[in-house]
C-alpha cells in the first residue's frame, strides 16, 4: 500500500478520546503535516518525513538519535523577515530598527555566524555567550549583555570589547558597572531595564514585566502612589538620575521585556506607551531626550495547532503606529527602537528526531468509565527538552520514518529519565501501531530545548545537526560518556 492509500484509509472512531484536552482536534489524517509547526522545508513526499530533502532516517542513522535538526535556509529566512518588517515599519520614524538576536534561546557559533550575515545583532547574558559571540567575530558595538546578576568578569569582558550596551538591571549594579568603567579607564554603554506594569498573557514563570520579580526597576512607587511612574521617586528615575551622574556611564535610554510566548498585541502596545510616557519625563525633568528604546521579544510561536502568531510585519506595523502616536502626543524625538526577538526566530527552525522504544496502555478513570491512553517512550526526555515540566508547555509530534493506516490514538510521548513529570508531549494523537523502532519528530524545539539541555541521569547532551542544499552538517556535537567521565574526578591510590 502506497503512503497516499495509506492516508486515505487512516480509520476514524466514533469520536476523540474524552481524555485529550479541549483543543486537541482528532485528526482527519494522522499523517499530515501542519506547516504552521515546522521549518519551510520540512515535508514529507512518500513514506518519511524530510527536511531540505534529506530523510529522517538518514539522519538517525549518520548522527544518531535523540538529534536536534536545524533548518539553515529557515533561520535565515525569519531572521530576514523581522529585520526587513521592522525596518520597513520604522523607516520614516527613526530610519529603521536594530534587531538582537536573544541568543539565551540558542546559541553556538554557527548560529550567531547565520544572525550576523542577515543583519542582526546579538544579545547576550553571561560571560560564556560572549564568548561564543567574541568566536563568531560579532563586533562590540553589535552585542549587548543582559542579566540580573552580572559577574565582574562578564562586565569586564564586556566592557574589553566596548560592547553596544550593557543593559543595567538595578541600582546595585549601575554602581558596579561604573565602579568597574571608572578602575579600567572607559565608558559603558548602558540601558536601563525597567519593569512597566504590563502582566502579560503567558505562563507565570516566564511573565517578567510585572512588579513581584527579579528582573527590572520599577515605574511604580513613590509618594504618588504605586503605578504612577513618579519620576522624583521611582526605582526608575533614581537609577536614570544616577547614571546622568556618572561620568564613566553613558545612558542610551530604556529597556522592557514583558514575557515570552505572547500572542496578543496589547501588552506589547502598553509597554511601549509607558516608556515612552516615561521618556518624556524624563526629558521634562532633565532636560535631555535619552536617544534609544528596546522594546524586547516575546512574541509567540505555533508549538499546536491552536497557537496562531502574528506574523512580523503585523508586529512591526502595531508598534510602529504606537511609537508615532505617543511621540507625537508627547512631542517627543521618536528614539532609536531596537527588539529582541530569539524563539520567534528560531523555534520552528528545529524538530528533534527521537527512537521510539517501550510503548504501553493505560486506563485512565473519566467519569466513573475507564479510557484508554498510550505511553510511548523515547530515547531522550527532560534532558533535551525541560519545558514541559518547567512551563507545563505543550508540544506536538508526529510519526516521522513512516506512514501509517492504524487509528490515531491519544498518546503521551515520555522521556527514558527517572521521573514522572519527564513528559516531552503531554497529548497527541499518533497511529495505533506506532512502536519500538520508530522514529518521531517533535517539532519547535529551537527554542529553549537545547540551551535548557543537562546531563541528567547521566545522559550526554544531543548533537546539533544543520541542514542546508541537501546537505547536513554538525553545528554542535554531540556528549559522549567520555564528555562526561572527563570533569568526574577519581580519587588517587598510591
Amino acid at each position: 500500500m502506497g503512503p497516499e492509500e495509506m492516508r486515505l484509509t487512516a480509520a476514524v472512531p466514533s469520536a476523540a478520546s474524552p481524555l485529550a484536552p479541549p483543543w486537541l482536534s482528532y485528526p482527519d489524517d494522522v499523517n499530515r503535516l501542519d506547516p504552521a509547526l515546522w521549518a519551510q522545508d520540512v515535508a514529507r513526499p512518500g513514506e518519511e518525513l524530510s527536511i531540505g530533502g534529506l530523510t529522517v532516517s538518514a539522519l538517525a542513522e549518520e548522527f544518531g538519535t535523540p538529534l536536534f535538526v536545524v533548518s539553515e535556509d529557515d533561520f535565515r529566512a525569519r531572521a530576514r523577515s523581522f529585520k526587513d518588517a521592522f525596518d520597513a515599519a520604522f523607516a520614516d520614524l527613526c530610519g529603521g530598527v536594530d534587531v538582537y538576536y536573544a541568543g539565551k534561546s540558542f546559541l553556538c557559533t554557527e548560529i550567531a555566524h547565520w544572525g550576523a550575515e542577515e543583519g542582526l545583532r546579538l544579545d547576550t547574558c553571561s560571560a560564556g555567550e560572549l564568548a561564543i559571540a567574541m568566536r563568531a567575530g560579532i563586533p562590540g558595538e553589535h552585542l549587548s549583555l543582559h542579566g540580573n546578576n552580572k559577574s565582574d568578569a562578564a562586565l569586564r569582558r564586556a566592557l574589553d570589547l566596548n560592547v553596544g550596551r550593557i543593559v543595567v538591571d538595578s541600582l546595585p549594579e549601575l554602581e558596579q558597572v561604573a565602579a568597574l568603567a571608572t578602575s579600567l579607564g572607559t565608558t559603558a554603554n548602558v540601558m536601563l531595564r525597567l519593569t512597566p506594569g504590563v502582566h502579560a498573557s503567558t505562563h507565570e514563570f516566564i511573565a517578567t514585566a510585572h512588579e513581584d520579580q527579579k528582573f527590572g526597576l520599577s515605574l511604580a512607587g513613590g509618594p504618588a502612589g504605586p503605578g504612577t511612574g513618579d519620576v522624583a521617586s521611582s526605582p526608575a528615575a533614581q537609577a536614570v538620575a544616577a547614571a546622568l551622574g556618572h561620568e564613566s556611564v553613558n545612558l542610551l535610554g530604556v529597556h522592557c521585556h514583558i514575557g515570552s510566548q505572547i500572542f496578543e498585541p496589547e501588552g506589547f502596545e502598553l509597554a511601549a506607551r509607558r516608556l515612552l510616557a516615561f521618556l518624556g519625563k524624563v526629558r521634562d525633568l532633565h532636560g535631555r531626550e535619552l536617544p534609544e528604546l528596546d522594546l524586547g521579544g516575546g512574541y509567540g510561536i505555533a508549538y499546536t495547532e491552536v497557537d496562531a502568531p502574528r506574523p512580523p510585519a503585523e508586529i512591526a506595523s502595531a508598534m510602529a503606529d504606537v511609537v508615532r502616536s505617543t511621540c507625537a502626543e508627547l512631542g517627543l524625538a521618536v528614539p532609536r527602537i531596537s527588539i529582541e526577538p530569539g524563539r520567534a526566530i528560531v523555534g520552528s527552525t528545529t524538530f528533534t528526531l527521537y527512537t521510539a522504544g517501550i510503548t504501553k496502555t493505560v486506563r485512565v478513570d473519566v467519569d466513573g468509565d475507564t479510557q484508554p491512553r498510550r505511553y510511548v517512550s523515547v530515547d531522550g526526555g527532560m534532558s533535551d527538552n525541560p519545558r514541559p515540566v518547567l512551563y507545563d508547555a505543550n508540544y506536538s509530534a508526529a510519526l516521522a520514518s513512516r506512514t501509517s493506516g492504524a487509528a490515531p490514538v491519544l498518546s503521551r510521548v515520555v522521556g527514558m529519565h527517572c521521573e514522572s513529570g519527564d513528559i516531552v508531549v503531554r497529548d497527541v494523537y499518533l497511529p495505533e501501531d506506532t512502536g519500538a523502532g520508530d522514529l518521531l519528530a517533535v517539532p519547535g524545539t529551537g527554542a529553549y530545548c537545547w540551551a535548557l539541555s543537562s546531563n541528567y541521569n547521566w545522559v550526554g547532551r544531543p548533537p546539533v545537526v544543520a541542514v542546508r542544499d541537501g546537505q547536513a552538517r554538525l553545528i554542535v556535537r554531540g556528549e559522549t560518556e567520555n564528555d562526561i567521565l572527563a570533569r568526574d574526578i577519581t580519587r588517587t591510590t598510591n
